[in-house]
């Protein structure tokens, strides 16, 4: 009898079987793409599950991974799975003191880790962790001189292993037969946007079935192609780059460095395509920026088929009616417009891209899809395998994330928040059964924290994180999170916060994208001295400005949202980062953290002061510390009496 392939490392052998010579992974390295078949990744992770062996690593335990989107980590993955271990990945751009407590929490005693960087903050860390025993390195450049105990070099693991099988015959296939659905597959830490992060237990099941939905409901397959590039410790990433590709088989490409990832897409052209708002409104800057450098003509043709695809791109894309002519202007405009800003983008052969990890503007959206990229939304957390909701070709509206995927059940409790059920909800917080019980309730419904509705069509609308959602003085409903997406629309703002609950008026802060801003003024002719000084200028106080006039008379002709216009702003002298723990390690914003630091700065805003100065300590990427401090003006911004809008 065939055993199911209902664990993760029976569904890679399936495939080593199946198709042995397929191509199952490539990285690019000093400018060559290398390719794994399937059979080379099954034999690999093989050699290493039975090299964590010889170290002593055993069943239950779990397995630290940090780095960037490298094929032996993926690879680490389902090695410590084929031991019924579990992989814990964690954020390569994490700090030391951050890494400590998840090394901690997770009692990690082995990791596997990318290169010198890594190496040397775990050394770090294992001064107050000192549990670590063994740290494997993928990248030995750097590493010659290194004596500490317990380092050892990827391919001297590799080889460790090949011996210990040969000594163990049968020892490594009756651990991965020995393998259940139910058990852990992966530890994930959530983001911590309140709080010390926590480590969501899921099991293979769980990560499978979300896996196999989204591959039959897209009928990914051999055939496609997909950019791994965010990271691996992302639940976002281990559903596409993990459970998707052992379930639908497809081949995964790791960029050569997070530097080369547009022109390493042109190079492969992903069939299939993902990354939270932040990618894609970077993206869209990056166009902007082309653009507004292009000669007049150039320009001058972009607006015009520009304002065509607005009006009837996505339509066009929905399969619903467009007029013969418009039809016609299209395909010229896919021709000398749309196909060659589809390649600048890398997603020329893209057939379906998503976007997670949070609302996206629905503007941002609708560029997208005007100009023949299918993106569509993927609505979850890190407790639901990031998988609740999912947009169908031909039924994708812009406001909404979808209707439940295959296997979830979606509920709207009485206050408003979202509850969900079904094949994709996590077992358990680790060692935390206080916050289990939290989020689970008696009926087995997971309390996501989102206020959302169901419209008549079963399609859920998120309007905010719960707890972020308010009520202004006047009884208005306050979603921040709403009107942020809306000004990050702008390629000229790169990050936006807003106060207004228990408020009279609406006021943000907002950091400017010093890039697209920066080449704005050097066009010209400004001169500027760095982010602080460019901040401040007014000419950038203006354009900024703009931006936000503009989402305010967007505001006033939407129900209900006309009392959110914002009055005021500032333009922060520092980009909000998660190194000052301003921002989570997904680029979320932690609200509370920053209301609080920068407390003098909102009651500026709500006081009526036309300036404030602000003095605030920062922390450098080589871990030094420093001082920013600027006197910020503070903007009335302008605001429009209510529109009502036919329906």
């Amino acid at each position: 009898m065939q055993t199911p392939s209902n664990t993760f490392p029976r569904l890679l052998l399936a495939h080593a079987a199946e198709r042995a010579g397929a191509p199952a992974i490539r990285e690019k390295d000093l400018g060559i793409w290398q390719t794994w078949s399937w059979g080379e990744v099954a034999r690999e992770v093989r050699e290493l599950a039975c090299g964590l062996a010889s170290l002593g690593f055993e069943a239950g335990q779990n397995l630290a991974i940090v780095g960037a989107n490298r094929p032996h980590l993926y690879m680490a993955v389902v090695a410590a799975q084929c031991l019924r271990g579990v992989p814990v990945p964690l954020y390569q751009d994490a700090v030391a003191a951050e890494m400590v407590f998840m090394l901690q929490d997770a009692g990690i005693e082995f990791v596997i880790a990318e290169d010198q960087e890594q190496v040397d903050k775990l050394l770090e860390c294992r001064e107050t962790a000192p549990a670590i025993r063994h740290i494997v390195y993928d990248d030995p450049r750097g590493l010659r001189h290194y004596t500490q105990p317990g380092l050892i070099g990827y391919d001297k693991l590799r080889e460790l292993g090949r011996d210990w099988d040969a000594a163990n015959p049968g020892a490594f296939d009756r651990s991965v037969a020995a393998g259940e659905p139910g058990d852990v597959a992966v530890i994930l830490y959530t983001s911590g946007t309140t709080g010390r992060p926590k480590g969501v237990c899921q099991t293979h099941a769980s990560f499978i079935a979300a896996g196999r939905g989204g591959v039959e409901t897209d009928r990914l397959g051999p055939g496609d192609d997909i950019m791994s590039y965010l990271p691996m410790a992302w639940v976002g990433d281990h559903l596409f780059s993990v459970a998707q590709w052992l379930v639908g088989g497809f081949t995964l490409n790791c960029p050569e460095s997070a530097e080369t990832v547009m022109n390493d897409m042109r190079e492969i052209g992903p069939s299939y395509y993902f990354g939270p708002p932040r990618t894609f409104e970077g993206l869209l800057t990056a166009v902007s920026i082309r653009m507004e450098d292009a000669a007049a003509p150039k320009r001058w043709l972009y607006a015009k088929f520009m304002a065509l695809a607005r009006r009837v791109g996505a339509d066009i894309l929905n399969g619903a009616p467009v007029g013969l002519a418009d039809r016609l202007l299209y395909g010229l405009g896919d021709l000398v417009i749309y196909g060659p800003l589809r390649n600048v983008l890398g997603m020329s052969r893209i057939r379906v891209a998503y976007t997670a990890g949070a609302a996206i503007g629905p503007d941002l959206f609708r560029f997208y899809r005007s100009i023949g990229v299918n993106l569509k939304q993927f609505y979850g957390q890190t407790e639901t395998c990031a998988y609740v909701c999912l947009q169908q070709d031909g039924k994708v509206k812009l406001q909404t994330v979808g209707s439940a995927a295959p296997g979830i059940e979606l509920k709207i409790a009485a206050d408003g928040e979202v509850l969900v059920r079904g094949v994709s909800v996590l077992k358990e917080y680790y060692k935390r059964p206080d916050a289990t019980a939290e989020v689970l309730d008696a009926d087995g419904y997971f309390h996501t924290g989102d206020a959302g509705v169901i419209d008549a069509e079963g399609h859920l609308r998120i309007i905010d994180r719960a707890k972020d959602v308010g009520r202004m003085h006047n009884g208005a409903m306050f979603a921040p999170n709403y009107i942020e997406n809306k000004l990050k629309f702008f390629p000229q703002i790169k990050e936006a916060v807003c106060f207004g609950h228990e408020r009279d008026e609406v006021c943000a802060f907002v950091n400017i994208d010093f890039e697209a801003v920066g080449n704005w003024a050097e066009r010209r002719g400004l001169a500027y001295g760095g982010y602080v000084d460019l901040a401040g200028k007014p000419e950038v106080l203006a354009l900024v400005a703009e931006c936000l006039a503009q989402v305010n008379a967007d505001l006033a002709t939407e129900e209900g949202m006309a009392d959110t216009q914002i009055a005021r702003f500032l333009v922060l002298h520092k980009e909000l980062d998660p190194d000052d723990d301003e921002l989570t390690r997904t680029r979320k914003v932690r609200r509370g953290f920053v209301a609080d630091k920068y407390a003098v700065l909102i009651e500026a805003l709500y006081g009526g002061r036309r300036e404030q100065f602000i003095e605030t300590q920062v922390k450098f990427e080589d871990g030094r510390s420093g001082v920013v401090s600027a006197t910020l003006a503070i903007v009335d911004a302008r605001r429009f009496p209510p529109v009502k809008v036919a329906a």
